[in-house]
């Protein structure tokens, strides 16, 4: 008459049915106030009141017997009975729910009106996970309410290995699972729990991102190459991982193709390839291990360059090889063939070493690079010269005497005057531009003296006037 929800009232009748263990009235006075979800896949345990009525049961657990209730039981409950042991299909856990008239009440409630997510957590609750695993096959829930109903308990329980036994009794070759596990892989990646990661994608057979987590294993956190020497044992398994993926794309190359949907893959020269990156990042970690040792470690970076980041950071490695050596010779040779496999730009590193030698003062060291670079056979006919001149802009650091030595050592004339010329030692410009051919010998002249009148170096201009 009031006009108010009876919604409230027919749920604290059901309530009360319940207390009083009259099963059968409950649910008919529940099925007036409760609804199913709109969504079976939403990521909640469904509304509030569903809710009330699992936890009230789950609390009230009697040990009786379907069979012992059935002599007082009306054809109405029977027939309840038998419709919710259909509803879960075969996926009646053996022991206490099947057993357990109030289990078996939960599952109907659940059935009726709760998410998929709050039937899948029931499962877990009560040791029922194959239970939990087939209704969502059943019932091709996403990915996240695995997460949310099957993965995290179970790793937070420390039942990970029975999930895994389970997926691969279910399914042998995990190929229904492929969604479900990729998305847990995705999920372990954001919280930053690789170890688990890691066993989960060993588990998969997924060998190539398997690879990749060992090679975060191997790089993170560390401050200097003295860890890294601890940390080998991560390259060894990288190339283990590698070999093996290589193995099975062999085998199933030679028979009809194997549809591994949902593990990485990648092509056998691409796999060769970063065999070949770990082996000379072995080279290189057991090299500067050695140096670190040693104590000719000069550079003090704070980032630690390995040769699994970009090109910046391999060119980074090559540097840091040549330099941290006993002598420039010492590390050349594996910094060659790092600049060689991956083909960056020798010059560049060259250059960044030059100058990085000019600031430790070490200038001797730098004609020893320039003989390293003519030896090694494929120098272009210019790069000892500019390898100089990109050193030059530190001139005013380099003493007179080292300086001179430097430019001397250039082969092209050109680049001797330009190297003059930058350092202001316009006198020398002046002679080495008179033994030019005649026409290109006034050009350069007459260019000594412009950049003499300008600088107020009235002899030279003389000269240079003179000369002209």
């Amino acid at each position: 008459k009031s006009g108010l929800d009876p919604g409230g009232a027919w749920h604290a009748w059901g309530m009360a049915c319940l207390k009083a263990g009259n099963l059968n009235s409950a649910r008919e006075k529940f099925n007036r106030c409760l609804k199913p979800p709109m969504d079976l896949n939403q990521l909640n345990h469904g509304s509030r009141l569903v809710q009330d009525v699992i936890q009230y049961l789950e609390s009230t657990v009697k040990p009786v017997l379907i069979a012992d209730e059935d002599y007082f039981a009306t054809l109405r409950e029977l027939e309840a009975t038998v419709r919710t042991r259909s509803l879960s299909l075969e996926m009646m856990c053996e022991g206490k729910i099947q057993h357990n008239s109030y289990y078996q009440e939960c599952l109907f409630y659940l059935h009726s009106y709760g998410t998929n997510l709050a039937i899948i957590s029931f499962y877990m609750r009560h040791d029922c996970m194959r239970e939990a695993l087939l209704h969502l096959l059943n019932k091709e829930s996403p990915s996240e309410v695995f997460i949310e109903g099957i993965f995290i308990p179970s790793y937070e329980s420390g039942k990970l290995h029975m999930l895994e036994n389970l997926l691969e009794t279910i399914d042998p070759g995990l190929e229904s699972w492929g969604v479900y596990l990729i998305a847990a892989c995705k999920y372990l990646q954001r919280k930053n729990y690789y170890h688990i990661l890691y066993e989960l994608q060993q588990f998969m057979k997924d060998h190539v991102r398997a690879a990749m987590t060992c090679i975060r294993f191997f790089t993170h956190g560390a401050k200097s190459y003295t860890e890294l020497g601890g940390k080998q044992t991560w390259l060894l398994k990288i190339k283990d991982h590698l070999k093996v993926y290589l193995q099975e794309v062999s085998r199933s190359s030679g028979r009809k193709k194997m549809a591994f949907t949902f593990r990485k893959k990648m092509s056998a020269t691409d796999v060769s390839r970063h065999i070949n990156t770990v082996d000379l990042q072995m080279e290189v970690t057991k090299f500067l291990h050695q140096c670190e040792s040693s104590g000719t470690s000069q550079m003090t970076d704070s980032s630690l360059p390995t040769l699994f980041g970009n090109n910046n950071m391999k060119m980074d490695v090559a540097c840091k090889v040549i330099l941290e050596g006993k002598n420039i010779e010492e590390g050349f040779g594996i910094a060659f063939r790092v600049l060689q496999d991956f083909q960056l730009e020798a010059t560049e590193v060259y250059s960044k070493v030059a100058k990085q030698l000019v600031k430790q003062q070490k200038y001797s060291e730098i004609r020893q690079l320039l003989k390293c670079v003519n030896e090694s056979g494929v120098a272009a006919k210019n790069d000892g010269d500019n390898i100089i001149l990109n050193c030059l802009n530190e001139f005013r650091n380099i003493p007179a005497e080292d300086l001179d030595n430097l430019i001397q050592d250039m082969d092209s004339d050109e680049n001797k005057i330009q190297a003059y010329m930058m350092c202001n030692k316009l006198r020398s410009a002046y002679l080495v531009s008179v033994r030019q051919e005649k026409a290109r010998a006034v050009q350069l002249v007459q260019h000594v003296r412009q950049l003499a009148e300008s600088s107020g170096d009235d002899v030279v201009k003389a000269i240079c006037a003179q000369w002209l």
